[in-house]
């Protein structure tokens, strides 16, 4: 039921935000054979070519987290345009929200990450991303489109 302000209740909210947890519960199990240096390559848009696209329940959880911890980080003073760094990288490298971040933030690792001699079933990843869309959909049915997260957090910015 979303109340006259256009949101889901706060009972739908906290289910949606529990859901979402116990789904990244689930995907980072089947990445944890996954190492990576932690070279941020992959927080680096223009230098992959790929922007993690979150749902509004996955912004929703990583507005909490950003809220939580004070705020958005400060842009860099002169950032390299071109590399697109991801807005919650903060001064230190490392992501702001990191135990929120969104299922493509999640799911996708630079040349460098070493795979789990098992490798990822890409049927599971679909499955996984599927399940994350359906919980949005069902957290706020008028949103049920991903953005780019860039986009999302500029509009975080200007309020």
């Amino acid at each position: 039921m979303a109340r006259s302000t256009g949101l889901p209740s706060s009972a739908v909210q906290r289910e949606a935000l529990a859901g979402l947890r116990a789904l990244y519960d689930e995907v980072d199990a089947l990445f944890g054979g996954i190492t990576c240096e932690a070279s941020t390559d992959c927080c680096r848009f223009g230098v992959t070519g790929r922007e993690p696209y979150p749902t509004a329940v996955e912004l929703a959880l990583l507005e909490r987290a950003v809220a939580a911890r004070g705020g958005l980080p400060k842009p860099p003073r002169l950032p390299v345009v071109s590399e697109r760094r991801c807005p919650l990288l903060g001064a230190d490298g490392r992501c702001v929200a990191y135990a929120s971040r969104p299922f493509g933030c999640r799911t996708f690792f630079c040349e460098r990450a070493t795979p789990p001699a098992d490798g990822v079933s890409r049927r599971d990843v679909q499955r996984l991303a599927r399940d994350v869309a359906a919980l949005s959909e069902r957290f706020d049915p008028r949103d049920p489109q991903a953005r780019p997260l860039s986009r999302a957090v500029a509009a975080w910015r200007s309020r």
